[in-house]
C-alpha cells in the first residue's frame, strides 16, 4: 500500500512539473528581464523605481483581470478532458478565443486616456507623476494583447503541452532588455529616453513575442483542446458568458489583491518618495519566488480539475501535496538567502548604502512569508479545480480589507513604517492559509463521501 502510493505520488509530482516546469521557466525569465528592467531604471534615477511601483501596481490590477477571467475556461475544459467530452472542450476554447478581447480594448483606450486621475488618487508626487504618466502611455498598447495572449496561454496548459512557453519567455526577455539597454541609456546612437524607454522596450518585446505564441497556437500538432475554425466562428457568447461566470470570481479575487496592493502603496507614499520603490524592489525579489509557486499553483488546478472531472480524489489529494511539498523548498530556499546573502541581493537594485543596510530584514521577512503564501496558492487552486471559484473570492476579500487595516495601524499608530507593511503581510497570508486550509479539507471530505 505504501509502495503504491509512492508511485502515485511520484507520478503526480511528474505530471506536475511536465506542466509546471515550462510556465515556471518562462515567468522566470519573465521575472529576470523584470529585474533587469529595474536595475536599468535604479541605476539611470532612483526615483525611475517609485515611479515603476506607482505606475505597474494599478496598471496591473487591471490587466490580471484579463487574464484570471479565463480560469473558468480552463476548468470546465481540464474538466471536460477529465470526462473525455470533446464535444465541450470544442465548446468552451472556440467561445474563449472569439470573445476574451473585449474587456482588452476597453482598458487599453482607459490607460491611454485617462491614467492620470488613477495617479492623483494614487498619491504620486509631482516628481514622480511626469514619469508615470510616460510610462502608462507607451504600455497600454500592451493590453491589446492580453485577451488573445491569456487564451493561448489556457490552450497550451490544458493540453499539457506547456514547452513553447519557455521559448516564448525568452524572445520577449532577451528581446526587452536589450531595447531596456539602448532606449533607457541611449546607447548605439538611440537618445536616452529614461522611463519612457523601458515601456517602449517592453512593449516591442511583447508584440514580437505574441507573433511567435500565435504561430505555435495555429502550427503546432500536440494542442488536443485547440478548438477547429469553425467552433471559433460557431461558438456563441452565452458559452463565454457561463465560463466568464466562474472565472470572473478568480478575476475578482486578483483584483481584490491587486487593490490592497494599491491601498499599500499609497500608505508608502505617504511615509517618502523612496518608500514605494524599496517596496518595489524587496517585491522584484519575492516575485521571482512566488512565479515558481504560481506555476505548480497552475498545474495544480489543471490537474485537480481532471481528478474533478473522472471523480479522482486519490488523484485530487495527491496534487496538492506534491505541489505544497515543492513550494515549501522554494520557501527554506528564500529564508536561507535572506539570511546569508541580503546586501549582496538589495545591491542589484540600489548603489544606496543606507536604502540596503535597512532592508536587508524585509528579505528575511518575505521569505518567511512564503510558506503561507504557498499554502494560499496551492490549496486556492485546488480549490478551484474542485469548480469552487468563489470561496477564494471571499477569503481575498477579507484579507484585503484586514491587510489595509493592519497596515494602517502598523504604519499610523505603531508608527513602524515600512516594516510595519511586510508584518501586515505576513499576518493577512497567515490567517488566510488556515481559513483556506480548513475549507480544502471540508471539499476532500465532500469528494470522499
Amino acid at each position: 500500500m505504501i509502495k503504491n502510493n509512492n508511485y502515485e505520488l511520484k507520478l503526480y509530482m511528474k505530471r506536475l512539473l511536465i506542466i509546471a516546469v515550462p510556465i515556471m521557466l518562462s515567468n522566470l525569465i519573465g521575472q529576470l528581464q523584470m529585474l533587469i528592467d529595474r536595475v536599468f531604471l535604479g541605476h539611470a534615477n532612483n526615483l525611475y523605481m517609485s515611479a515603476l511601483s506607482n505606475c505597474t501596481t494599478p496598471m496591473w490590477t487591471t490587466m490580471s483581470f484579463c487574464f484570471s477571467i479565463v480560469v473558468g475556461a480552463s476548468i470546465l475544459i481540464s474538466q471536460s478532458v477529465g470526462a473525455g467530452n470533446k464535444d465541450n472542450i470544442e465548446e468552451y476554447a472556440g467561445a474563449m478565443i472569439k470573445y476574451n478581447n473585449i474587456i482588452p480594448v476597453i482598458l487599453f483606450f482607459f490607460w491611454l486616456f485617462f491614467s492620470e486621475p488613477v495617479f492623483k488618487i494614487m498619491g504620486v508626487s509631482d516628481n514622480l507623476m511626469k514619469y508615470c504618466l510616460e510610462y502608462s502611455v507607451y504600455y497600454a498598447p500592451v493590453f491589446l494583447l492580453t485577451g488573445l495572449g491569456g487564451s493561448l496561454n489556457v490552450i497550451l496548459q490544458t493540453s499539457n503541452y506547456t514547452k513553447p512557453l519557455v521559448y516564448y519567455g525568452v524572445i520577449r526577455a532577451g528581446l526587452n532588455i536589450v531595447l531596456d539597454y539602448i532606449l533607457i541609456f541611449g546607447r548605439w546612437g538611440f537618445p536616452a529616453l529614461g522611463i519612457k524607454g523601458a515601456a517602449i522596450g517592453t512593449t516591442i518585446a511583447e508584440y514580437i513575442g505574441c507573433i511567435f505564441i500565435s504561430i505555435v497556437f495555429f502550427v503546432s500538432k500536440k494542442l488536443p483542446t485547440r478548438p477547429g475554425i469553425k467552433a471559433v466562428v460557431a461558438s456563441k457568447f452565452s458559452t463565454y458568458f457561463n465560463s466568464a461566470k466562474l472565472g470572473v470570481n478568480t478575476a475578482l479575487e486578483d483584483f481584490a489583491w491587486n487593490l490592497g496592493n494599491l491601498f499599500m502603496i499609497r500608505i508608502l507614499n505617504t511615509i517618502s518618495d523612496m518608500a514605494a520603490g524599496i517596496y518595489s524592489i524587496i517585491f522584484s525579489v519575492e516575485v521571482l519566488a512566488v512565479v515558481i509557486v504560481g506555476a505548480i499553483g497552475n498545474g495544480t488546478m489543471t490537474l485537480t480539475s481532471e481528478a474533478t472531472g473522472k471523480k479522482d480524489l486519490r488523484q485530487f489529494k495527491g496534487v496538492c501535496i506534491c505541489a505544497y511539498a515543492f513550494s515549501a523548498a522554494v520557501a527554506v530556499l528564500m529564508v536561507i538567502l535572506g539570511i546569508a546573502i541580503p546586501e549582496q541581493i538589495l545591491s542589484l537594485f540600489t548603489t544606496d548604502q543606507g536604502i540596503i543596510a535597512s532592508s536587508a530584514i524585509y528579505l528575511l521577512l518575505i521569505g518567511i512569508n512564503l510558506f503561507a503564501k504557498s499554502a494560499n496558492i496551492i490549496v486556492g487552486n485546488g480549490i478551484r479545480g474542485s469548480g469552487d471559484t468563489g470561496w477564494m473570492l471571499y477569503t481575498q476579500m477579507f484579507g484585503t480589507v484586514s491587510i489595509i487595516a493592519i497596515a494602517a495601524f502598523f504604519v499610523y499608530v505603531c508608527k513602524l513604517g515600512i516594516t510595519g507593511i511586510f508584518l501586515a503581510v505576513i499576518v493577512d497570508e497567515a490567517v488566510r492559509s488556515i481559513i483556506n486550509l480548513i475549507h480544502y479539507l471540508k471539499i476532500c471530505r465532500t469528494l470522499e463521501a
